[in-house]
């Protein structure tokens, strides 16, 4: 999403107050006078203040790491690997931890956790839709499901990573992206075994009927009429 010139100069003023103050109203206000955006208009854009700003900050990331996607050649590197790129450079876009640190602690509030919990999975989805993926039925939430998990637990691990260039970080994220490689394998293997698979063949021809949503991408999705199905 393309920022306004306005939009620009109030988040650039609030990113120099997030560190002090946090995603909060005090800084809200301090980031209206410095950036001398009319109050007016800043609400108008921001109607939640800080937490709007603190979701705004985060669309930006993602924006920044699906450009470094589409700019990189990954036709050579397996997909396990573009994945990786990706989480990469969603975390490589964002230029004070800090921001990131206070936002966390935002979003962990109650009242903010569905939005820090929604953006999460937006950008995993702007992973997905940037690599490529076609899928429409139960894989697509799933492959979100899985991703947003890999992602949450990878920033964690960063915001406390101390190591040269995050390499512990990186390590840290191969780990965690080999081992939903290896679920998914336990998962295939389930359905080739004849006992098991007529275990799952029930919750399968449930889930096979789920779609993904329409575009714009979002929750919930759709649901196939079985009499639809041929």
């Amino acid at each position: 999403m393309t920022q306004t010139p306005v939009e620009d100069r109030l988040l650039a003023a609030m990113t120099s107050h997030v560190p002090f103050d946090g995603w909060s109203e005090p800084a809200f206000r301090a980031a209206i006078a410095q950036s001398e955006v009319n109050e007016t208009v800043a609400r108008a854009l921001y109607p939640r203040g800080a937490v709007d700003l603190a979701l705004a900050y985060h669309r930006k990331g993602d924006s920044a790491m699906i450009a470094r996607i589409e700019q990189a050649d990954l036709s050579a590197m397996r997909f396990r690997d573009r994945i990786a790129f990706a989480v990469r450079a969603r975390l490589e876009a964002v230029e004070d931890r800090e921001l990131v640190r206070r936002g966390m602690t935002l979003f962990s509030l109650p009242n903010h956790a569905p939005e820090g919990a929604r953006a999460i999975w937006n950008t995993a989805d702007a992973i997905w839709t940037a690599l490529g993926d076609t899928s429409d039925d139960v894989n697509w939430y799933t492959k979100r499901a899985t991703l947003s998990a890999v992602y949450s637990a990878t920033v964690l691990y960063w915001l406390g990573d101390d190591t040269p260039d995050h390499h512990a970080t990186w390590e840290f994220l191969d780990r965690r992206i080999d081992n939903v490689m290896q679920v998914e394998k336990v998962k295939a293997q389930a359905r080739g075994n004849p006992v098991l698979s007529k275990l799952m063949a029930g919750p399968d021809m449930l889930l096979s009927r789920l779609r993904a949503p329409k575009p714009p991408s979002g929750f919930p999705g759709r649901w196939r009429p079985q009499d639809t199905e041929h």
